[in-house]
């Protein structure tokens, strides 16, 4: 969503990184870049005009011109100041002090209210409540049936007692019911008392722009329930729309919170930026997609980073804690210490990985990886299907003991999981190759259940021996897996396509050897 706004500023942030000193015309310079990118992005002026100026009167002041490094400090206030754009401080759901607490749905048809209504639940769900969805949104075709779909998928109760407008059927040639979406709000609300859910969602109708008719029945139905949060769905790809949009609902119905949806699409989405400065309400949470897995709370830090390019390591890892069990986590971790990795827990590892979703997604969170915007696009996720093929065709002592895997195993591997025996070898030839590179890279490091280098007598009976003999280096990368330039493993970018310095050790390390590193001694 935000990629050219991100391409736009790193660029700027970069020329500006390379000055040692800053005159007033290098920051006056650097401003004027800022503002046409985010004019160019669609956030709107009068936000464009308070976030420069605020960073010019920073950027001149003592705190830059005092700075050892005046150029990271101007980098730095650019981040502060965009995230007080998105919203400073994460915002969190306020909880009713009496069940149920009750969340009001509000925005324009087609903006994702219906589908937001089951990734909101199916969240709450796995935070430990136990929501329920009410269907008032009772006039477009369909609508009472895709919540009760969508419901299903998450796993969570709908209240529809009535089935809204259906073609082919109802009280006219349309289909449409003559039920008050007022009413099956109170009933739902009354409903959920009674059969004690904890939280309700309340699903409201949309048009395809602003009128009275939407406006009141919004109002009506806060009235009636008295909801404890309004959140206005706000789709992020309509542009200059949103803003107008937005403060059209703040004062017809007024919200507590907005979210994001359609977040994976290629506008620009610079006016999701305006929103929070000119409503005054927070960005609560950010919808990426169509799965109800596509959906988490917008920290607005989290989401600066990533526009300047800083990377989102901190989501990385979350996400990463949902998947992985950390029991399991650290008996791999015991396994590649001791050199005993098998197949079987490469495969676990992998499918953990996939888990949590397209690796170039996974790895655009990671600092600095706009630089390697076209690797990421490069990234073949096949090749994991395929190497994932060739680990199930074998059988269970052959992944537990890959040096079992003789020719005529692998001829069987190979007919079985529908590749060619020369793929076969190489995923066995460079598992070995990367399992003694973890071993050795796991001794220097310390982790749990790694083998201690002991120090051996030469030929001459001289202490301080060579050591073990270093793992052999294909393409600049120790081992990888098959079907990928420099050996990495599957699915992962290509790093000798990376810019000029990334794809090399710093200055007087090229030659550096490992072994002559000291480590205390326990």
């Amino acid at each position: 969503m935000f990629e050219s706004l991100s391409d736009r500023l790193t660029g700027v942030l970069k020329d500006l990184r390379g000055k040692g000193r800053l005159s007033d015309a290098d920051i006056d310079a650097t401003c004027r870049e800022i503002r046409l990118a985010l004019l160019e992005a669609d956030v709107a002026l009068p936000v464009v005009r308070e976030f420069i100026k605020k960073i010019k009167v920073r950027a001149k002041g003592a705190e830059v011109h005092g700075a050892l490094n005046p150029a990271q400090q101007v980098v730095k206030i650019v981040n502060e100041e965009l995230v007080g754009i998105l919203g400073g401080e994460t915002r969190r759901l306020q909880f009713a002090k009496t069940p149920p607490t009750v969340i009001m749905l509000a925005g324009l048809q087609g903006a994702g209210k219906t589908t937001l209504a089951g990734k909101l639940a199916k969240w709450l769900k796995a935070q430990g409540h136990t929501p329920m969805l009410v269907a008032c949104d009772l006039q477009r075709p369909g609508a009472v049936t895709q919540l009760q779909v969508v419901g299903e998928r998450a796993g969570v109760t709908v209240f529809a007692p009535h089935p809204g407008t259906s073609i082919g059927g109802g009280e006219n040639e349309l289909g449409v019911t003559a039920a008050d979406p007022i009413a099956v709000a109170e009933q739902g609300i009354a409903e959920a008392r009674n059969k004690q859910y904890d939280v309700v969602i309340v699903d409201t109708a949309g048009r395809l722009g602003i009128d009275q008719e939407l406006m009141a029945q919004a109002a009506g139905i806060r009235d009636a329930v008295q909801p404890d949060e309004v959140l206005f769905v706000l789709d992020a790809m309509i542009g200059q729309d949103a803003v107008s949009t937005a403060e059209a609902f703040r004062e017809g119905v007024g919200f507590t919170g907005v979210v994001l949806t359609k977040l994976d699409g290629d506008a620009r989405g610079g006016a999701a930026l305006s929103v929070r400065e000119l409503t005054g309400q927070p960005i609560m949470f950010a919808s990426t997609g169509e799965k109800l897995e596509d959906f988490d709370v917008f920290h607005p830090e989290r989401m600066a980073s990533r526009i300047l390019g800083m990377g989102d390591v901190l989501t990385l890892i979350e996400q990463a804690e949902q998947v992985f069990d950390a029991q399991q986590a650290e008996a791999t971790a015991s396994k590649i210490g001791s050199g005993e990795l098998t197949l079987e827990d490469f495969l676990e590892q992998m499918m953990a990985v996939r888990k949590m979703g397209p690796i170039a997604n996974l790895l655009g969170m990671l600092p600095g990886a706009g630089q390697m915007k076209d690797a990421l696009v490069n990234v073949d996720e096949k090749q994991l299907d395929r190497i994932q093929a060739i680990i199930r065709g074998m059988t269970p002592e052959e992944r537990a003991n890959p040096k079992i895997i003789n020719g005529s195993r692998r001829l069987r591997i190979a007919n079985g999981s529908g590749v060619k025996v020369s793929d076969v070898n190489q995923l066995v030839d460079r598992f070995f190759e990367a399992r003694k590179m973890m071993t050795a890279m796991a001794g220097q490091m310390g982790m749990p259940g790694a083998r201690k280098n002991q120090r051996k007598k030469g030929k001459k009976g001289k202490k301080g021996g060579r050591g073990p003999t270093p793992p052999k280096v294909r393409g600049g990368m120790p081992g990888g897996f098959p079907g990928l330039p420099g050996g990495m493993p599957a699915g992962m970018p290509d790093l000798s396509k990376m810019p000029k310095g990334l794809d090399e050790l710093p200055p007087g390390l090229e030659n550096f050897d490992l072994s002559k590193l000291k480590f205390p001694k326990n």
